[in-house]
């Protein structure tokens, strides 16, 4: 009796689960489609709008994994979400145009600055063949890292340290993203940008709104700038070392 009372119980289980994850599918997919829509109406892209590689890395993407608790109906509303220590999980439609904005490749090695949650890391392990992100809160960076270990992303590193000064033994870099606001661009990041690489990241300060901003290096020691959208971002957390 005791046997057959834990198998329908296991059997319980397993139909729960199955059911949950039937509903992060679905509301995962209703997540692309709403950043679909929302790139196209906003005007920030031309009609084109996200691309097709990019919108499928999300849809791929379980992002109900790297937040607390993990519920889908969180997850997979267009909004940010704490994570805790101070920090959260950015818009998803944020997080779509910031790696559209990087036009990264599959042959391409990406630096993140701002782990958090791990879940932008994610998403460009899923497009390029090596991602390097570094997260300044030590609780945070170890959590991402065994997440994403756990789920099989084995060609992303993590680095718990300061992001001001990049990451030199893991780079050059064909592509940088910046997960946090700061009022000019570390130059160590330039250093570290491949001729013909883009940098993404909120400028200004973190007190107020920022421009989502895209510095491309055109040649050695000359860039060129422009401002995308208005975002706000947590700050950059910068070492008291």
């Amino acid at each position: 009796m005791m046997k057959k009372l834990l198998l329908l119980a296991l059997i319980a289980v397993a139909r729960e689960a199955m059911a949950e994850d039937a509903q992060c599918v679905r509301e995962r997919a209703a997540m692309v489609e709403t950043i679909r829509a929302y790139a196209r109406s906003a005007g920030v892209l031309g009609p084109q709008g996200i691309s097709e590689s990019v919108l499928k890395a999300v849809g791929q993407t379980e992002r109900h994994r790297f937040i607390p608790a993990g519920s889908c109906s969180v997850a997979y509303a267009d909004m940010p979400v704490s994570i805790g220590q101070g920090q959260t999980i950015s818009q998803p439609f944020i997080v779509a145009l910031m790696t559209h904005l990087a036009e990264v490749k599959f042959d391409h090695a990406v630096l993140e600055v701002g782990t958090g949650s791990g879940y932008q890391a994610a998403i460009l392990a899923r497009l390029v063949r090596k991602v390097c992100t570094i997260e300044i809160v030590p609780a945070l960076g170890e959590v991402a890292a065994k997440v994403l270990g756990d789920l099989g992303y084995d060609n992303v590193s993590v680095k718990v340290g300061d992001g001001y000064h990049g990451w030199p033994e893991c780079g050059p870099f064909d592509a940088i993203v910046v997960t946090a606001a700061l009022g000019h661009v570390p130059p160590p990041l330039i250093e570290q940008l491949r001729v013909g690489g883009r940098l993404v990241m909120p400028l200004g300060p973190a007190s107020a709104t920022q421009q989502l901003t895209v510095i491309e290096k055109i040649a050695p020691g000359e860039t060129k700038t422009r401002s995308v959208i208005l975002v706000r971002f947590v700050p950059f957390t910068r070492s008291q070392d």
